[in-house]
């Protein structure tokens, strides 16, 4: 896969927006093209593609269980609650992201939660990440969602300059918790004794 650097084109929906960033997180090349698209069925190898590219990186590629059969049939299944887009530099496959609407009591609004955002190593700096979170915020605002969350690792110090210099803000009052596995398991069959703490 061959990208190169730009300025962006960005076309979300049917509106088509150019946006210049910093060149810190860019090298520019004006006739650079970025494209970005909800995915389908057809793109179940290439989401596991990045997936796994992801995983990689994050340095979990052994807890990585997804298929393209169980991406047709979970998120990229009619009536999925999950959606995903794939992001396209000069029509090549540069990158992925996955997202789904929560809600806000306090707000009373949907939000837009981005469970993964992943843009290939020989594609980065040149504002596919950019295009895409961008895109989503669009997104966002278009179904009037009070606000566009996604976690990141803590080590991931480029990540989290780049989601600093977009204008977002870390929630450091709040811990993630997760249940999955033996535990969701036991948890959910469990009786209604109180819970001790370890």
């Amino acid at each position: 896969m061959t990208c190169g650097p730009e300025a962006i084109a960005l076309e979300a929906d049917t509106t088509r927006t150019t946006t210049m960033i910093s060149s810190r997180f860019i090298n520019r090349r004006p006739e650079l093209s970025i494209s970005i698209r909800p995915a389908t069925r057809e793109d179940a190898a290439l989401i596991l593609h990045f997936i796994t590219e992801l995983a990689v990186f994050e340095r979990a590629a052994h807890e990585v269980l997804a298929t393209e059969e169980s991406l047709q049939r979970t998120l990229l299944a009619e009536g999925s609650v999950s959606r995903a887009l794939i992001c396209e530099v000069d029509g090549r496959p540069a990158g992925f992201a996955v997202y789904f609407f929560s809600y806000s009591t306090w707000l009373a609004k949907n939000g837009l939660y981005l469970e993964d955002i992943y843009v290939s190593p020989e594609c980065r700096g040149q504002g596919a990440g950019l295009a895409l979170l961008r895109h989503l915020a669009a997104i966002a605002v278009a179904a009037d969602c009070g606000r566009f969350e996604w976690s990141v690792l803590d080590w991931n110090e480029p990540a989290i300059a780049f989601y600093r210099a977009a204008g977002a803000a870390p929630q450091n009052e709040w811990i993630r918790y997760r249940m999955d596995g033996e535990a969701l398991q036991t948890f959910a069959q469990g009786d209604n004794e109180p819970l001790r703490a370890p």
